[in-house]
């Protein structure tokens, strides 16, 4: 008896799915961990060499500029050249830049070596989730894509226990701290190699035997291409043509909506808790970021439970109630402050597995990247300039009415989402990212 055929977005799971998957995760838990290291590094650091607030802000900040530029470029070049030259770059980058920041003798060195670090994890951002989506079978795109929030939020906490474990060991340890991310970065930069370009990528530049090849190689005897050929080679400027400029709206709109209250909250979680009543320490803290592990646990439940489109209205909805609530009830309403926000918390951490889900589901191949990339740069934009803002508002508006701030902007993404937020859970790869389908198309599934 012969073997069933089976499409690619239909093939079983095998050993290498499991690996991609498994270097995709190394490389979000190494960004968490590099993006959550720096906090802990500063307190060490700007005494040392008596930083000026300017130059604490700037560091603190070094890898959010990085990323923005990187997931641009590196996003776009990698739709000219190929996923797997960039998905090695990356982690050469940042192995290379991590390892000389135990070296630096000033603040213009090490915000020089942050920013190459950032650039690095940009890139990966682009083209680890799209290689990530390009080869993973429908049935598990969403839960895989989404496990990478979860995974990145432990190296984010990993680094916050490592850093406070050797917050004290000795003056110079900020340097042991910032060189331990090469470690993580090396292991997966040296499992990445032999990686295979992807086919989808392949057919896009009309190397369609070459693309056949590897899935024949790495997915099964029996697999075949979903994809023959794509009309014309899409540059940049494709994503704000009429065709795909709504998908880029909604990409960038609705990923800024979302980190901006979530990187500007939790970045000042201390003093924001300290001013609402509540006694700062590290105890609760950690409580705090294992709540958030937890979410974003649930998060892929949710995304395999729910419809994509449902399950990001309505959590904008649930986290603009929860975080307008935080903002005028008084101080004395404990319980109540500490449900919402609690609640807050869960769904915020949930909901970011849709930051990584649908970017790379909306694009089509050809351009795939360079959108992911741009959703990446400006959801980083944002996050840096709401973690600039909120202190400032804080002390000049105070809490309750930089919150209503937040609330607004978690509003905003509400409407954009219903206006916008295409459904594309249980599609083929080349159907989601089918901008001919219209929002109006879609049904809400439990």
């Amino acid at each position: 008896m012969t073997e069933q055929k089976f499409y690619l977005d239909d093939a079983p799971l095998n050993k290498f799915h499991y690996k991609i998957t498994a270097l995709t995760f190394g490389a979000h838990f190494t960004d968490g961990y590099a993006l959550g290291i720096i906090g802990i590094v500063l307190t060490l650091l700007a005494p040392q060499m008596q930083l000026s607030p300017l130059w604490v802000g700037l560091l603190g900040s070094s890898a959010l500029i990085g990323l923005f530029f990187g997931s641009l470029f590196l996003g776009w070049l990698s739709d000219r050249i190929g996923r797997q030259k960039i998905f090695l770059f990356n982690f050469l980058l940042i192995t290379v830049a991590s390892f000389l920041q135990f070296f630096v003798q000033n603040e213009v060195e090490l915000f020089i070596l942050r920013v190459l670090v950032g650039f690095g994890l940009g890139g990966d951002y682009a083209v680890g989730t799209t290689l990530l989506a390009e080869f993973t079978p429908r049935k598990y795109r969403g839960p895989f894509l989404g496990a990478l929030n979860v995974v990145w939020t432990m190296g984010y906490v990993a680094a916050t226990l490592i850093g406070y474990y050797l917050h004290s060991a000795g003056p110079e340890t900020w340097r042991w701290m910032l060189a331990s991310t090469s470690v993580f970065a090396v292991i997966v930069l040296l499992l990445r190699i032999g990686t295979p370009e992807s086919p989808r990528w392949l057919i896009s530049m009309g190397k369609v035997e070459e693309a056949r090849k590897i899935v024949k190689k790495y997915v099964g005897l029996h697999a075949e291409l979903d994809e023959t050929s794509v009309e014309t080679r899409a540059s940049f400027s494709a994503l704000f043509h009429k065709k795909l400029r709504i998908r880029t709206a909604f990409s960038g709109l609705f990923f800024v909506c979302m980190v901006i209250p979530y990187f500007a909250i939790y970045t000042f979680l201390p003093s924001i808790l300290s001013q609402m009543g509540f006694e700062e320490n590290f105890t609760t803290d950690l409580l705090l970021n294992g709540l958030l592990i937890v979410g974003s646990v649930f998060g892929i439940w949710f995304s395999v439970k729910f419809s994509r489109r449902g399950f990001l209205i309505s959590s904008f909805a649930i986290l603009t109630i929860c975080l307008l609530m935080l903002s005028i009830l008084p101080s004395g309403a404990k319980f109540l402050l500490v449900l919402f926000f609690g609640v807050f918390t869960l769904i915020m951490s949930a909901v970011n597995n849709l930051a990584i889900v649908y970017p790379p589901e909306i694009f089509p191949t050809e351009v795939r990247t360079s959108g992911v990339g741009f959703a990446t740069a400006v959801s980083r934009l944002g996050s840096a300039a709401g973690t600039f803002l909120l202190p400032i508002s804080i002390i000049h508006l105070g809490v309750g009415t930089s919150m209503l701030a937040l609330t607004a902007v978690l509003f905003i993404g509400t409407l954009v989402s219903i206006a916008w937020a295409p459904e594309t859970k249980e599609l083929s790869l080349s159907e989601a990212s089918n901008s001919k389908r219209k929002t109006s198309e879609f049904i809400f599934k439990s």
